[in-house]
């Protein structure tokens, strides 16, 4: 069994995640689970839990579970993104063809307000970029 399991667990948090070493080799033969650290996603703080210094391995090893969890959530966010624009797509359908008036009172406003809102950030950000290309040349 223990060469199933991993040395390292990864129980994630709102922020990060706590991490544990997993300990199958002992005389119960059950799993040990010993919380060795907190980890901080967005910043990449590693606290060692209590007093007890980290290996360099185990900083290597949470330094590459960071890395991978940023790309993770960062490849998330992108997709969040997408499944939006065809939520979009779809909303726009469904006022085409079947919102009812009583429906449409009830969304037109906010739907308005919420798009004029990204289109107002979505301006200011491409203006940004093409200003910051145009002072690199």
């Amino acid at each position: 069994m223990s060469g199933d399991l991993p040395e390292f667990y990864f129980r994630i948090r709102d922020n990060g995640a706590a991490v544990f070493r997993v300990d199958t080799e002992n005389r119960q033969r059950r799993i040990d689970m010993e919380e060795i650290a907190l980890v901080n996603v967005k910043n990449g703080n590693i606290k060692p839990h209590g007093d007890r210094k980290l290996t360099p391995q185990e900083i290597a090893v949470i330094g590459d579970w960071v890395a991978k969890r940023q790309a993770l959530l960062a490849a998330r966010d992108v997709d969040d993104i997408l499944r939006a624009v065809d939520h979009l797509n779809l909303t726009t359908q469904w006022v085409q063809s079947k919102a009812s008036e009583a429906q449409m009172e009830e969304v037109t406003d906010l739907l308005l307000l919420a798009m004029h809102d990204l289109r107002s950030v979505l301006v200011r950000k491409k203006a940004e970029r093409l200003m910051k290309g145009e002072a690199a040349e």
